[in-house]
């Protein structure tokens, strides 16, 4: 009787429905024996009396009758494809799995006719109504949201069913031929966008890397010049440093030489030496020539220079002596200028080489 008003009412609208095959009601064969996770609802003389547990159950014959059989089990429920329309007016193709399990044989029985297609129904009903309430780029994102709020929406419906529902899965949309193209076009051009952005990212990285590159070498550059820079004058400082010393050295033993025995001589041989050298190498730089009157006396020369030599001795020891008797009160400041004249006229040397003569190579 059951599965007769079940078919009755299912109609052409649950055709299409691939519905739990129920099993027939069992009858009464006083002893009854329930499998597990099933509740058999009795009746006694077509009213509710009780609701047998798995096991071992006793039944009076004629009066009692198994009614309903409710499976405990955990129950999937496909929801069959249904048009929504989203919040941009996007027209969706949709289906899903509906799992519910029920909770109290009674209200399942006497609560409503057919529990899998009432729950179907409004299944499909909340779908439409969450779907309205978003756009299509949101009904994507947010998925598992719409599954959530389509249970919540559906426990509260069945709550006096005693049934409740545990999930829903979205299991396809399909969109319209247009729309999916349009989405295919966005994603190739976020795709093409997200290809340029990244390219023009490394082509500034490389940039920057090639400034920084450049910027180090000259920066190594000027660093390695300034140090070539400091030790060059480093270096040409301690030079002329060795060259001073070397020249106050050899000053030293020149001058060590002349005060011993023989070193005018030695003095006068190294002068008539730089002399002829130096009239060698007039010729090969210059073409105009000064040369003095007696040019082959080379004993005159030596004698000339030797003279400067005794002029700049004398005075160099005059300008001693006259700052020692300063200094010790033996002569006065106006004898001062009669010795100054003293010193001049000793210290010029007689004119023995005569004029001396412009010649022309």
């Amino acid at each position: 009787m059951y599965r007769q008003a079940t078919l009755r009412l299912s109609g052409p609208s649950l055709s299409a429905l691939k519905m739990r095959q129920k099993s027939s009601t069992p009858i009464n064969t006083i002893i009854m024996f329930v499998p597990q996770q099933e509740a058999w609802v009795v009746e006694r003389m077509g009213k509710f009396h009780r609701i047998l547990e798995p096991g071992l159950n006793v039944l009076l014959p004629i009066v009692d009758r198994v009614k309903y059989v409710q499976s405990l089990k955990e129950i999937a429920i496909d929801v069959p494809k249904q048009s929504a329309i989203t919040s941009d007016n996007v027209t969706l193709s949709i289906d899903g799995v509906l799992y519910l399990r029920i909770l109290d044989p009674y209200y399942a029985s006497y609560g409503v006719e057919d529990p899998e297609f009432a729950i179907t129904q409004l299944a499909q009903t909340t779908m439409r109504s969450e779907l309205g309430k978003m756009s299509l780029d949101k009904v994507f994102r947010e998925r598992e949201s719409l599954n959530v709020s389509i249970v919540d929406a559906i426990n509260k419906a069945a709550a006096a069913w005693g049934i409740m529902c545990l999930r829903y899965e979205i299991r396809d949309i399909k969109l319209p031929s247009r729309v999916h193209e349009a989405m295919q076009m966005q994603v190739e051009a976020e795709r093409r966008k997200r290809a340029a952005i990244l390219e023009s990212e490394g082509v500034r990285e490389a940039d920057i890397n090639v400034a920084e590159g450049k910027r180090q070498s000259r920066i190594l550059a000027s660093e390695a010049e300034r140090m070539e820079q400091i030790n060059k004058a480093n270096g040409e400082a301690a030079a002329l440093l060795a060259i001073a010393d070397a020249r106050a050295r050899g000053l030293q033993m020149v001058a060590k030489s002349l005060t011993a025995k023989d070193g005018k001589s030695a003095a006068s041989l190294a002068i008539a030496e730089q002399y002829v050298g130096a009239f060698q190498n007039l010729a090969r730089q210059n073409n105009t020539l000064i040369l003095p009157q007696n040019v082959g006396d080379v004993s005159s020369l030596v004698g000339q220079a030797m003279a400067i030599y005794q002029t700049i001795s004398s005075t160099t020891n005059g300008n001693d002596l006259v700052k020692e008797s300063l200094r010790n009160g033996t002569m006065k400041t106006d004898d001062l200028a009669g010795k100054i004249d003293d010193l001049r006229s000793n210290s010029l040397p007689a004119d023995t080489d005569g004029e001396s003569t412009r010649k022309s190579s």
